[in-house]
């Protein structure tokens, strides 16, 4: 969901975690397709995340998307470490997530639950940083996750203390942190042809499908696969994601983009 609908408290502010470490875990030792299935079932998983589970369908999602046990891969603004947890389990003890979660959205709330969440898979990792000082090694991710969120990238907030971002850096830096043949999954609220991206995205927290595509092949990535498996044509695009008509129902796009190589 969007970060600014949170209502998150206000925050203390975090150091950057170092990703340095991240060349020192063992390197992926079989291309074959994560345990999705089992990750997903894992009893230890709060109920709260598996209320979830029905309308985001995670299992198959990942299939989809091509996650690999021994991957590394990224979940990129978190929030709460939903994505992070089932592809931690399972990516497997071979394989690593880094979960990035903003700085001002990291609160003692936030503490705790990563805190809870990386007992349950050791092999979650959580950085903390604002988007300008998000840094991440260069070709040293396999896959990474942006879910309902890439609309955030064209959202500011002061109330939420959300600085504007710049969507075609952060896509750079992503770029250039995935290896060659790595992959990005990106599952976002549809919104209409037209209209500001930045005022939708304030007003709706929805992102028309076409601009994710071309911002992503601007970017350097290729478009590699689409899914229907979340779209919903009932779902009135008019409406904030996060009104009750329509919370948890919304119209969702699922794209595969690959880098070159």
């Amino acid at each position: 969901m969007a970060l600014g609908m949170l209502g998150l408290r206000r925050l203390r502010t975090m150091r950057l975690v170092p990703l340095v470490l991240l060349a020192a875990m063992p390197l992926p030792v079989s291309a074959a397709p994560a345990d999705v299935v089992a990750a997903v079932s894992a009893k230890e998983r709060p109920a709260a995340a598996r209320e979830m589970d029905a309308s985001r369908r995670p299992a198959e999602v990942l299939r989809f998307l091509g996650l690999r046990r021994g991957d590394r891969a990224l979940d990129l603004f978190s929030v709460g470490g939903y994505y992070a947890e089932v592809m931690a389990r399972a990516v497997g003890p071979n394989g690593v997530v880094l979960a990035w979660e903003p700085t001002n959205f990291y609160d003692e709330a936030a503490r705790e639950n990563w805190a809870a969440l990386q007992r349950r898979a050791p092999n979650a990792r959580v950085l903390v940083a604002t988007a300008a000082e998000l840094a991440l090694a260069p070709e040293s991710f396999d896959f990474a996750m942006l879910h309902l969120n890439y609309h955030d990238t064209y959202w500011e907030s002061a109330e939420f203390g959300l600085p504007r971002m710049d969507p075609e850096a952060f896509l750079a830096r992503l770029h250039a942190a995935l290896k060659p043949g790595g992959v990005v999954g990106v599952v976002d609220h549809v919104a209409d042809p037209g209209g500001d991206v930045r005022e939708v995205a304030d007003r709706l927290h929805r992102i028309d499908p076409a601009v994710i595509r071309a911002d992503f092949e601007r970017a350097g990535f290729v478009l590699d696969g689409e899914s229907d498996l979340l779209r919903n044509p009932a779902d009135d695009h008019g409406k904030l994601v996060f009104d009750p008509a329509v919370r948890g129902k919304t119209d969702r796009v699922l794209y595969r983009f690959r880098k070159p190589g």
